[in-house]
Order: structure tokens, then C-alpha cells, then sequence
């Protein structure tokens, strides 16, 4: 009899990657169920819609995209999907579970692998698999795959681990798991660092350099990714980098879960790799669900980021401190360096009548790094827009291409 895998994601921002996914399901002779926990508009929209997911879990789909309350929307499809698996497993419609995520997609899949019976395959290829895990595999089965590179594309990475999992599925239910050789062009390639709150900016720039012929691995920020980029960055695999979201160093200094040690933003100076930095989601530091925020900080201003991540304002002696790091390692560099600053707020929820709009804390550390930088050696770039502008996102990418040629004609 033919296998069934539940395909579980957000296809309104990963679209691409579960169509891949499912081409290599479907080269297996493995049948696919798609299951949609993304809130906005898709082309895409799978076999159960968001709509479906959202009544379920006691909402509408409209209802969540009105409210725009990320956390809100995560709570609810989290519960949706958990309601609706055990119904598809009692049906005999699930012999496995799969999906690919952030930190989001992970806390809503997880949550609705968790409530399956012992046995089922359930594998879960996220960004957050590199640090404790047991949040989102409780007592359950669940195997997690770390992405390596954020769920933020197609590149020479991602098709490798998403192969991996859809290997490791067949093989757990039974089926061959023999896939044709991966025959994708080699393109060289630029390294780019995102959270979900600068996710805009980020997609709007590896959009263009893709146009130009670059091949963008993305990485989430969320320790793990910075500092395997790091790792990568000096092994040679890249000849840029867009380094937009620094927010790792809020968790190094202040205690958040998502640290990438102090090393990172080291790897390009050293190497001479042109990069291009920005001060993505420095207005945040990264903790678990609200219980494990420690003591001190629980009056300070947390925001639900879904129910596994809380996250917290900085403040505007922390963002002083932070535009001190910044510019102490971005003066290692030997040249090849911009930091462009978005004038109008670093992230989705610094943004007028966001939650963690801040223009005090934002001009202090704007001021901090135009005070500390060494400008014979970082070139600094002030864009009067948000950071999740398009122009933004698409000035640094120009900004870096410029970058690379200057290396190029050396």
C-alpha cells in the first residue's frame, strides 16, 4: 500500500521549499497530504488551507490577518494542527509527519506531532534544532534535523538537508529512498543573516542578488546559524557577506537563549570577505516561553513571539553597550566593510505603533556606532527608511555587489 506523509509548514513564506519537498516525495512514490499553518495569502495554499487550520483552532484566517498579533496567530494554529492530526491519524490518513521551520514553524508543527501516537515518523528540519530541543519534543518521538541554513530558499545547503529528511522518512516508513543526483547549477554564493522580524528586508535583497546571478544562503539568527556561519565564512564558501541581522549579540550580552558566542561578526575581517552589516533586531533579546524569562527582567517589556520565544525590549544603556560590540568588531576589518543603519526602526516590531517602537533606544545606538567606528576602515551608509523597506533591503544588496567587484578588480 501507498505511504501517506503529512506535509506540514507555513506555505505562505516557505511555498517553494514544500513544493521541492514534495517533488522528492512524490519521485519516491511516497503520497503527500499538505497541510497549511501559514496565515497569509499563498499561491500555494495545500490540501487543508490556513482557513481550515485557523477554525479549527477556533479563529478565522481573516480574523488573524486583521489582528496581525504574531503570537496570537501561533497560539491559534498551534492548537488548530493539534486538534486536526489526531483526527487524520484515527482516519488512517497519516503514516508519517513532516516539516521545515524557524522558530515559529517549529513551535506550531511540533505542537501538533507532539499530541501523535509513539511510532508515527515525525521529523521536524528547523533552525532551532542546534540548541535545546526539549520544548518542542517534550515526550514524544519527534526527530529533529538541524536546517543548517535558515528554511529560506533553495541553495546548495538546503536542497542537501531537505534530501537528507525526505530520505530518512522513506527509509523510516519503508520505501525506497533513492533519489536522482541533485543537478542544480553551482552559483557563487553570498551569506545572509535573518530573524522572522527582518525577514522583508532580507527577501527583498537575496531577490536581487539571485537576479544578478548570486546564489544567498540564508541563516537564521539564532546562534546556531551565526556561528555556523561564521564557521563556513572562514573555510572560504562565500565571496560576500549580508550580514543584516546581528541580534545574537543581545542574547551574548544580556543572557538571551539565541548567543553566538563572542566571536561572531569576526570571520569576514579576518578573511577580508566584503561584507555588508546592519543592526537587525537589536532591539530584542530572545528567551523561552514567558515561565523561564529570568527574574530581574520580568517588568521590562516582553512581547509572546510565539509560545515557545519571548522576547524583550533593550534598553537605551543596552543598545549603547551594543553599538560598542558592533564597532569593536567591525573595526577588525581591513576595509571591506559598510554598516548601513535604517534610520526608521531595525525590526517589524520597532516601527511606529509597533509594540517595541523605540526612537530614543534606536538614536543611541545609531549614535554609539557613528562615534566608534574607525571610518578609515567601515564605510557607514544612513538610509532614511525602515529596515524592512524595500529600498533598504535592496540598497544593501547594491551596496555589497559593489563590494565584490572592488574585490574582484584588486
Amino acid at each position: 500500500m501507498r505511504k501517506n506523509v503529512v506535509l506540514v509548514g507555513t506555505f505562505d513564506t516557505k511555498g517553494i521549499e514544500y513544493k521541492y519537498v514534495m517533488g522528492l516525495f512524490e519521485e519516491l512514490g511516497i503520497h503527500v497530504l499538505t497541510v497549511n499553518i501559514g496565515i497569509y495569502p499563498t499561491p500555494f495554499e495545500g490540501d487543508i488551507t490556513a482557513d481550515e487550520i485557523a477554525r479549527i483552532g477556533g479563529s478565522s484566517q481573516r480574523k488573524l490577518m486583521e489582528d496581525n498579533d504574531r503570537g496570537a496567530a501561533t497560539a491559534t494554529m498551534s492548537l488548530g494542527l493539534s486538534r486536526l492530526l489526531p483526527e487524520l491519524c484515527n482516519k488512517g490518513f497519516v503514516d508519517g509527519v513532516m516539516s521545515m521551520g524557524g522558530s515559529g514553524g517549529t513551535a506550531m508543527a511540533t505542537a501538533g506531532m507532539r499530541t501523535l501516537p509513539m511510532g508515527i515518523p515525525k521529523i521536524m528540519i528547523s533552525t532551532m534544532a542546534g540548541g535545546n530541543v526539549a520544548p518542542y519534543v517534550g515526550t514524544s518521538d519527534i526527530i529533529m534535523i538541524p536546517s543548517i541554513v535558515d528554511i529560506a530558499g533553495l541553495n546548495t545547503i538546503s536542497r542537501t538537508v531537505f534530501r537528507r529528511g525526505v530520505m530518512i522518512m522513506a527509509g523510516l516508513l519503508g520505501c525506497s529512498s533513492e533519489l536522482k543526483p541533485d543537478t542544480s547549477p553551482v552559483r557563487p554564493a553570498i551569506a545572509a543573516t535573518m530573524y522572522g522580524v527582518t525577514t522583508p528586508c532580507v527577501t527583498y535583497a537575496k531577490e536581487y542578488l539571485e537576479q544578478e546571478g548570486y546564489e544567498v544562503i540564508v541563516f537564521h539568527a539564532s546562534g546556531n546559524g551565526g556561528r555556523m556561519m561564521e564557521k563556513l565564512i572562514r573555510q572560504g564558501a562565500f565571496c560576500g557577506v549580508l550580514d543584516i541581522t546581528t541580534t545574537e549579540w543581545c542574547d551574548q550580552l544580556y543572557g538571551g537563549i539565541m548567543a553566538a558566542g563572542p566571536h561572531r561578526s569576526e570571520a569576514a575581517a579576518e578573511g577580508n570577505v566584503p561584507q555588508v552589516v546592519s543592526v537587525g533586531a537589536l532591539d530584542m533579546v530572545t528567551f523561552g516561553p514567558p515561565e523561564t524569562v529570568p527574574e530581574p527582567y520580568q517588568s521590562r517589556k516582553l512581547y509572546p513571539h510565539n509560545p515557545m520565544i519571548t522576547i524583550m525590549r533593550t534598553t537605551a544603556e543596552e543598545n549603547q553597550e551594543l553599538g560598542q560590540i558592533l564597532a569593536e568588531k567591525l573595526n577588525q576589518s581591513k576595509g571591506n566593510t559598510i554598516l548601513v543603519l535604517p534610520l526608521r526602526g531595525v525590526s517589524a516590531v520597532d516601527a511606529e505603533g509597533k509594540v517595541f517602537y523605540g526612537p530614543d533606544e534606536d538614536r543611541i545606538l545609531f549614535d554609539t556606532l557613528r562615534k566608534k567606528i574607525d571610518r578609515d576602515k567601515v564605510k557607514l551608509v544612513e538610509i532614511d527608511c525602515h529596515i524592512n523597506d524595500k529600498e533598504f533591503g535592496i540598497t544593501a544588496a547594491k551596496l555589497l555587489l559593489q563590494l565584490i567587484n572592488e574585490t574582484k578588480d584588486k
